[in-house]
């Protein structure tokens, strides 16, 4: 069986005893994915969750002409996939690898039969469905009230959490369908940071030097 360490960490099973998780997690395993592996593609059916264990996964929409944009990006102890438990229509984006990757995959079967029979552990649902809702907005919001630059700075932010040197997880391709925009305004955008003195790039290694003017230009 999974650890259950991680999953009493998520939104959605850290409510449980011990009872209710080992039987949400009786029919889970763990499952190995290499860099660029596709999980599952946007309109699959779908049958289970996951959970990160390790490494980084991303959620992303493709439009018809091939072009991509990253929607989110799933770290250790982040769920995904959860939507087609509670819709039951096909999956709304593809969830891939981009690097190599362990992840739990929880079916939906014993998950449902918990909330038919306990409809109170479904407030954590709809907590965790706000969540989503309100992270929905703030894109929206900076598709709107911010430029490439802007968007580009935020993202780099997000990405070095607290630490000032960082990895990038991704190309600058993906990087760049995570804020929105073309691959060479995203370049251009980071080009200014290093220029300006407020990152460093060598590879894909960056080192935040200036986060106060770097968060004012993401807002």
């Amino acid at each position: 069986m999974p650890d259950t360490t991680l999953f009493q960490k998520t939104a959605l099973f850290g409510g449980l005893d011990d009872t209710d998780l080992d039987a949400v997690l009786a029919g889970a395993s763990d499952r190995e994915f290499r860099r660029g592996d596709v999980i599952f593609r946007e309109g699959d059916e779908p049958g289970e969750m996951y959970v990160v264990v390790s490494g980084r996964i991303a959620i992303a929409n493709k439009s018809i002409d091939g072009r991509e944009s990253m929607v989110a990006l799933m770290e250790s102890g982040d769920l995904f996939g959860e939507m087609g438990l509670f819709s039951g229509r096909g999956r709304s984006a593809e969830a891939r690898s981009l690097e190599t990757s362990v992840v739990t995959a929880v079916p939906y079967g014993p998950v449902r039969s918990l909330y038919e029979n306990n409809p109170v552990l479904l407030w954590p649902v709809v907590e965790m469905l706000a969540e989503r809702l309100r992270s929905m907005d703030e894109a929206l919001a900076d598709s709107v009230f911010l430029d490439v630059t802007g968007r580009t700075a935020k993202r780099l932010l997000e990405l070095a959490g607290e630490s000032d040197e960082f990895f990038l997880p991704m190309t600058q391709e993906e990087l760049a369908g995570m804020v929105g925009a073309s691959r060479e305004r995203v370049n251009k955008a980071i080009a200014s940071f290093i220029r300006l003195g407020w990152i460093e790039q060598i590879d894909r290694t960056y080192r935040v030097t200036n986060r106060e003017q770097l968060t004012i230009r993401a807002r």
